[in-house]
């Protein structure tokens, strides 16, 4: 007959299981995202300024000068909507930063395949 055995909390393992915070980048950037909550409205203009003024007319220039395909106006026109629907559509400030850093990355690798 098959019986339980009970094993007292005694005879448990007494390794003690340390968990470390590590300090990923990621955890470093939902930190400080966090820390900017107050200022969400202002992040969402600083983004709208942003996107308007320095990346809207990335486009224009890679398709004139450098010859880039239409598909760099569709990534931009994207991301700028992406970001005015995430900061309008009531999205936590880790979104709307999370967009406008990503928005900046990509910019930045369009402009590096293209230019050089």
């Amino acid at each position: 007959m098959a019986t339980l055995k009970v094993h007292l909390a005694s005879e448990w393992s007494h390794e003690k299981a340390i968990q470390k915070h590590k300090q990923t980048p990621w955890t470093k950037w939902l930190k400080f995202a966090d820390s900017q909550a107050p200022y969400k409205t202002a992040w969402f203009l600083v983004s709208l300024i942003a996107q308007g003024v320095l990346f809207l007319p990335i486009p224009a220039v890679l398709m004139y000068y450098y010859q880039a395909p239409i598909a760099v106006l569709a990534v931009t026109m994207i991301l700028f909507f992406g970001n005015v629907i995430s900061g309008m559509g009531g999205s936590g400030i880790r979104v709307v930063l999370t967009a406008l850093a990503l928005s900046v990355i990509i910019h930045l690798l369009m402009l590096a395949i293209f230019i050089f």
